[in-house]
């Protein structure tokens, strides 16, 4: 592989974002959908990527598109905390205690299914490998680049087909968390689930004006991130302006260095497992993925700079730029060299594990918020419906549909409880380590932790959830 094809692969990867983007600008119901650019683009470029029905690139362009995810989906990990002004534990527990709950038992409940359907069904009927039942919690709660970024893991563990699966399950999520989900919302207004607005009275936010705003717009624009930063009173005065090109660059290498740590940590890891269990262990470790360890980085590296009281050096945007633009590349290319025959070979038992995930989340929304949550229960689990089945992304759009004037102050728990979360599930520690765990322990060991994880989780959210109100 040469520089000058990795220059061809960017070129064409960004032709391929902006006409993605050019679609979305003409395509209304593309806008209304909530479907990303980079999604677009992906599939526009599933036409000429390796196994679609014109591959136009060099062979070496798709060696390239192919390596991209694995590396970039570091980096976007890398920019999760740089930046972010951390509460007390105090405040982040008050606001997220339920929310984070639900978001567990989503979460352990996908594993729960995953492998329960491999056991009962697959397995006997498909020979399917165990990791498959990994994959609804990876490209749901995990969504695109996650699944990307576990390719090489699955592929370590003998599941040639998991980066493939993982990106398919996320691209079904996506489309079913928003449609679903604004089925729901419709519903949820005629039975009167929601907060109701007062006739004669202002919205209770007083950012309610920009709210509605970021409402009525494109749901996924570019600076999405910031205007709801600024409506929450969380982003800097400073970062509500442009940025330079110094205060960019040392973003961006602020994310390097959290990379970097991350790659540190996997070595040290690896050479400890090795001398403590033997050369089988430094194989299963060596499949762990670098991008929890980068966030893992992200969160030393912003440590540190908060002892140094050099925090002004790490923005809140300039991070949320860096990473957007690192996932907008990362699932354009894996899209575009998405394996289709390794698909068609899976399909039948993918179907069944789509429906299984989708019917659970449906099931702990319907069943569990409304206990789980003793007030704006339908706000509240909307949007840990919309992440835990698309991206955060799609959950912040179905809680702008439920609650656009943001009364309900689901926004606030729904951000505190990422920094709970995103530790450990959708693309955290558990999720780059749960193939690593059905591998070693075997599919039912696993699945019966996982039936007791989604047990302690269910039983956190009814006893502590509803002490925790947001007003």
């Amino acid at each position: 592989m040469k520089l000058f094809d990795v220059l061809v692969a960017f070129a064409s990867l960004s032709l391929l974002l902006l006409i993605g983007m050019a679609l979305r600008q003409r395509l209304r119901w593309l806008r209304q959908l909530g479907i990303p650019e980079a999604l677009v683009a992906g599939l526009l470029g599933l036409l000429v990527g390796p196994f679609g029905p014109f591959p136009i690139f060099p062979e070496q362009v798709y060696k390239v598109w192919g390596q991209t995810p694995g590396v970039l989906i570091s980096l976007v990990f890398a920019t999760l905390f740089l930046g972010q002004r951390l509460p007390s534990p105090g405040v982040i527990w008050k606001r997220a205690a339920g929310q984070t709950a639900f978001g567990m038992v989503l979460g352990f409940g996908q594993y729960l299914v995953g492998g329960l359907l491999a056991l009962a069904l697959l397995q006997p009927l498909f020979g399917t490998n165990p990791l498959m039942a990994a994959l609804i919690e990876v490209g749901f709660e995990g969504g695109h680049g996650t699944a990307a970024g576990m390719g090489a893991t699955f592929r370590e563990l003998g599941l040639e087909s998991g980066e493939t699966l993982g990106l398919a399950m996320a691209t079904v999520g996506v489309l079913t968390a928003v449609v679903i989900g604004s089925t729901l919302v419709v519903f949820g207004r005629r039975r009167q689930w929601l907060a109701q607005k007062e006739r004669g009275l202002e919205p209770a936010d007083p950012n309610a004006a920009l709210l509605q705003q970021i409402a009525d717009e494109d749901p996924f624009s570019a600076g999405e991130r910031l205007a709801i930063e600024t409506a929450a009173g969380t982003a800097e005065p400073a970062e509500q302006n442009s940025l330079t090109i110094d205060a960019l660059t040392i973003n961006l290498a602020l994310a390097g260095g959290a990379v970097g740590l991350g790659i540190l940590l996997k070595a040290l890891i690896t050479a400890l497992g090795s001398s403590l269990g033997g050369a089988e262990t430094a194989r299963l470790l060596q499949a762990i993925p670098i991008f929890p360890l980068a966030m893992v980085g992200g969160l030393i590296v912003q440590v540190a700079l908060q002892r140094s009281r050099q925090t002004s050096l790490a923005s809140a945007s300039a991070q949320a730029s860096v990473g957007s633009v690192a996932m907008d590349l990362l699932i354009t290319a894996a899209m575009a060299s998405l394996n289709l025959p390794l698909l068609e070979e899976n399909w039948l038992p993918f179907i069944a594990l789509a429906i299984a995930g989708l019917s659970w989340n449906i099931a702990a929304f319907f069943l569990l918020a409304p206990r789980i949550f003793s007030d704006h229960w339908f706000e509240r689990g909307i949007a840990d419906f919309g992440q835990g089945t698309g991206v955060t992304a799609t959950g912040l759009l179905l809680l702008r549909m439920a609650d656009p004037y943001g009364r309900s102050r689901v926004m606030e728990a729904f951000s505190f409880k990422q920094l709970v979360f995103e530790p450990f599930l959708g693309g955290g520690l558990i999720t780059a380590l749960s193939p690593l765990l059905i591998a070693g322990w075997g599919l039912p060991r696993f699945s019966l932790v996982a039936l007791v994880l989604t047990l302690l989780a269910i039983g956190f959210g009814l006893r502590l959830g509803r002490r925790t109100q947001l007003s």
